[in-house]
């Protein structure tokens, strides 16, 4: 490996130029129309324009991405997370252009993708699973009011497609099953290209756990301990921390337990992500999805374990037998770590994107215990084609407490005008008396809303 093509954009793409370069590697960037002048286009070594500013027109285009890769000389892939990052279809594509894929085997992105499929595979391997449903294909509910019955109110409509926090959709009775299923399969196909969905029971005070795995592809694996992430809005996280406030250590021994069990059955490559819902009342935990990709949340992970995730991917693609070096044993955590994502948003207005020009940007000075990975700087226009994110602020510290501290301090030192953006709400959640009690449930931001929105 000598050059390494980025297929993505904005913050993750200029963290994987970090790592490449760190590693002596030559780095290429792709790019739309919209994101001509972008950071990720100026860090890199090379640059290739691939389509227009909409993601279909560039990049998901697979096409155009492998012609890139060829035109500049790369011998290897990294898909970042979102666009192509967990299509089996594109992993496979590069393998076939004789381009290295940094990521997992085609194979466990396809178990994995298939989410009705991943949970059966993780109840195989003795992982716990909600109460769910078969798969309803579009114009297809023969027996949706039955299984619903079966699987209980509360429940989920969810993308068997995946999708995170646009791929789910709640119900609360039976009233509106059907209109919210139909609405779910044609957002699913919209966004998917597969419009079939599945029922899953639904945990009223519920905390969103997940655990960062790492394999070998050679049926072994390690785990790199948890994050908490449900602070959301919409399903979509906007707050992580490790270690979790909620999860006792005899739940995390277990949690990790099962979690290297189903890398290991599925002799799972590269990084990845077991998602896990946590049930407030009775501690236990479920199976919700693995996320075959590095997530946005990784940071979190390497400020406990001092690993660097990123250069793992790269390193085991390279060839590089890291399993030779890396036991469970040595991956150890050391305080407490937290990330809020800097959105360009607006919280008054239901989060509603709040693209435009950054006249001003001011961002905390890094160090050891304060991490800043952004894609924008200042002057940069944030365009309403792609994710809101332009920011994540990361900390450390040796307690939740001094880490909570650290994090205001961080957000009192970010100044970013010309649009709107979530700052300020971030701060009001940090500083909640019950987030600093830990009381850290998927349901704050709702149950919250008077006070963190005003």
């Amino acid at each position: 490996m000598q050059t390494l093509l980025i297929a993505n954009r904005g913050e993750i793409a200029c963290r994987v130029m970090r790592a490449a370069k760190a590693l002596g590697l030559r780095t290429v960037a792709v790019y739309s129309q919209a994101d001509a002048e972008a950071q990720h286009v100026a860090l890199a070594d090379a640059a290739v324009l691939i389509g227009g500013a909409k993601p279909a027109e560039s990049y998901l285009r697979v096409p155009a991405i492998l012609d890139a890769a060829r035109d500049s000389g790369a011998d290897a892939v990294h898909p970042g997370y979102g666009f192509l990052a967990e299509s089996s279809s594109f992993a496979k594509a590069v393998h076939d252009a004789g381009l290295i894929w940094v990521g997992p085997a085609p194979k466990s992105m396809e178990d994995m993708g298939d989410k009705e499929r991943a949970r059966l595979l993780a109840k195989a391997a003795g992982v716990p699973i909600l109460p769910g449903s078969a798969r309803f294909a579009p114009g297809d509910l023969d027996g949706l009011e039955e299984a619903a019955e079966e699987v209980g109110y509360p429940l989920l409509v969810k993308a068997s497609a995946g999708g995170g926090g646009i791929g789910m959709r709640l119900v609360n009775g039976a009233g509106d099953l059907r209109k919210t299923v139909e609405a779910t399969q044609g957002m699913a196909e919209r966004s998917f290209g597969d419009g079939t969905v599945f029922l899953e029971r639904y945990v009223r005070n519920a905390r969103h756990v997940e655990m960062q795995v790492f394999g070998f592809g050679d049926g072994h694996a390690v785990h790199c301990f948890e994050r908490e992430c449900s602070i959301q809005r919409r399903f979509q996280k906007l707050i992580e921390e490790s270690p979790s406030p909620g999860l006792t250590e005899a739940a995390r021994a277990a949690m990790a337990q099962a979690c290297v069990a189903l890398a290991k059955q599925e002799r799972y490559r590269s990084a990845g992500t077991i998602e896990f819902v946590l049930d407030d009342d009775t501690g236990q935990f479920y199976f919700l999805e693995m996320n075959t990709r590095i997530q946005v949340e990784h940071p979190v992970t390497e400020m406990i374990t001092g690993l660097d995730l990123v250069q793992m991917q790269l390193r085991l693609a390279a060839g590089e037998h890291l399993g030779a070096t890396l036991s469970q044993d040595s991956v150890r955590r050391s305080g407490h770590a937290i990330e809020v994502r800097i959105c360009a948003e607006n919280p008054a207005k239901m989060f509603l994107p709040s693209p435009g020009r950054i006249t001003r940007l001011v961002l905390p000075e890094p160090g050891p215990d304060v991490r800043v990975d952004t894609g924008v700087r200042e002057g940069d226009a944030v365009t309403p084609y792609y994710d809101s994110m332009i920011a994540k602020l990361i900390v450390h510290a040796p307690t939740r407490e001094a880490a909570i501290a650290r994090m205001l301090a961080a957000l009192d030192g970010t100044v970013i005008e010309g649009i709107t953006t979530n700052v300020a709400f971030l701060r009001r959640v940090i500083d909640h008396a019950a987030f600093r009690a830990g009381r850290t449930l998927t349901g704050f931001v709702e149950t919250h809303k008077a006070e963190l929105i005003g």
